[in-house]
């Protein structure tokens, strides 16, 4: 049913608005997510969000403990309206809940820190498994718990005097390195059926003025047809 749904919306829209909402969908991943861990500048954690619409990776989980979570509309540029955002920020441990519920879904817990076992981001396992990339606060970094709960560690080689990159960067830089690996990979990253349809009706219902009445339509016409 949602499959015809889909098309029935789709009627209303120009053809080059419809093909390029699907060519964009067709290169759409869920195998590498993004969590943002109490980010509190706001243009940083716009240009994070702008990446990953940019580099095709759907979801991203915000995590605010002692930070509220604040986009910039000037940097994000509209991009926030074609991710999926979850946040966590009902509980007084919000980082463990966000980790419990990733692992649960297949995730491998992968923080963005120096530590003694971390591997260079060239040479992290993408192929293995599903990755959560975590980014922690820019003052602190991740929290003590993400530590304890991460199942790896990569860090981005450098050359320079300086030591780290603004972590707007840093995300850029392994955004895009992970999700061109992927992409040049035999595995499988693409959506599922149901995760394609789920976020194309979730696109058109942004995209089309008075949808909820085109619905209705698509609803009364099948009605009638029984």
């Amino acid at each position: 049913m949602k499959k015809a749904l889909i098309e029935f919306l789709e009627e209303v829209m120009t053809e080059e608005r419809r093909d390029q909402m699907r060519e964009v969908l067709s290169h759409r991943m869920k195998y590498l997510t993004v969590v943002l861990e109490d980010i509190y500048q706001t243009q940083n954690a716009s240009a994070v969000l702008r990446t990953c619409d940019c580099f095709g990776v759907q979801d991203v989980h915000v995590i605010e403990n002692r930070n509220k979570f604040d986009i910039n509309p000037k940097v994000v540029i509209g991009s926030t309206k074609w991710l999926t955002i979850n946040k966590y920020n009902e509980n007084e441990n919000n980082s463990r809940q966000a980790i419990q519920e990733l692992k649960s879904k297949g995730y491998k817990i992968v923080a963005t820190s120096p530590h003694d076992n971390d591997i260079d981001l060239e040479q992290y396992p993408i192929e293995d498994c599903k990755t959560a990339l975590v980014f922690g606060t820019e003052f602190t970094g991740i929290s003590d718990i993400v530590k304890e709960e991460a199942d790896a560690f990569i860090k981005i080689p450098m050359f320079g005097y300086s030591e780290s990159l603004n972590i707007s960067v840093a995300a850029a830089v392994s955004i895009h390195h992970l999700t061109h690996r992927l992409r040049q990979s035999d595995i499988n990253w693409e959506l599922t059926e149901e995760e394609s349809q789920n976020i194309h009706f979730d696109w058109l219902q942004k995209s089309i003025k008075k949808c909820d009445l085109v619905v209705k339509e698509f609803y009364e016409r099948n009605k009638e047809g029984k």
